[in-house]
């Protein structure tokens, strides 16, 4: 069973890679720019780009079970998925694990989250098995959110139950270990709790040192805030949503996929905040 993992640069699916078990069949890491990846003995570098397809169809000759994890946020990225589902399918992939979102839909709140919905009706129509990681919203990222101190956004007190990475890469690697037991099956992966972000900020306050307060801010006043950044219309709207989708309760269901499936329990926001801190103590 030879595995192909997209996403080897980034963290979770440099982590999966840590993560799999070695068995003698090499892992195809596949990458834009195959300089940046440092191989190991079981491992095959090759250049992959979802937006080639003729190129990814010949990346992935001979990988069987591919790990996708989404592509950079792009006004393009659906299309580059559905790009690269196509070359998986034409190259004889047979399972593919997808990085999705939690509640993906054609018309849910989170712009981004129609993206993934997209991408999950392409691997339905493909022809191939797949199995749908739908992650709620990284712990990792929230308290990067916060500016000069306030994590601001029309959110009100909805509650969120981020994810964090390291946990998502845990379930990815057991399902790459035995992909047909999980053929069709979706998983909203989840932290243990949901928060509000007055709670979130608070957390960081507490654990971090660094003063942090949230700021409800209206959606119009969400708008204006980030009118600044001078950033696309679709990538205001995917931020300015973040929020929006936490106050529409869209990501306040806790699952209990983390534990069920790597064995151990799910990884909280107060656990990844400390052991970030320890990390930086060491460095």
């Amino acid at each position: 069973m030879t595995i192909g993992l997209t996403g080897v640069t980034g963290h979770v699916g440099g982590r999966v890679r840590e993560l799999l078990p070695d068995t003698g069949q090499p892992l195809v890491l596949l990458a834009r720019t195959p300089s940046t990846v440092t191989a190991g003995p079981r491992d095959e570098v090759r250049p992959c780009d979802f937006a080639d397809p003729d190129g990814a169809t010949a990346a992935l000759d001979g990988v069987e079970i591919l790990l996708m994890v989404s592509a950079a946020e792009a006004a393009d990225r659906v299309d580059q998925h559905r790009a690269f589902v196509a070359a998986a399918a034409a190259a004889g992939v047979r399972h593919v694990v997808y990085t999705s979102f939690q509640g993906a839909a054609p018309d849910c709140t989170f712009t981004l989250g129609r993206d993934h919905w997209a991408t999950e009706e392409a691997l339905r129509e493909s022809g191939m098995a797949h199995t749908f990681l739908r992650d709620s919203f990284y712990a990792d990222f929230l308290p990067f959110m916060a500016q000069d101190g306030v994590l601001r956004g029309p959110a009100g007190d909805g509650r969120v139950a981020a994810v964090a990475r390291d946990d998502v890469a845990a379930v990815a690697a057991v399902i790459l270990a035995a992909p047909d037991q999980h053929a069709g099956a979706a998983y909203d992966l989840t932290g243990p709790e949901a928060l509000s972000l007055a709670e979130v900020a608070a957390l960081v306050t507490e654990v971090t040192g660094t003063p942090t307060r949230y700021l409800d801010e209206t959606i119009p006043e969400a708008y204006a805030s980030r009118a600044s950044y001078g950033a696309p219309d679709w990538l205001v709207d995917a931020w300015v949503s973040t929020y929006t989708a936490i106050a529409a309760g869209e990501v306040a269901t806790v699952s209990d996929a983390v534990p069920r499936l790597t064995g151990r329990p799910a990884t909280s926001l107060r656990e990844l905040l400390l052991r970030v801190r320890g990390g930086a103590a060491q460095s």
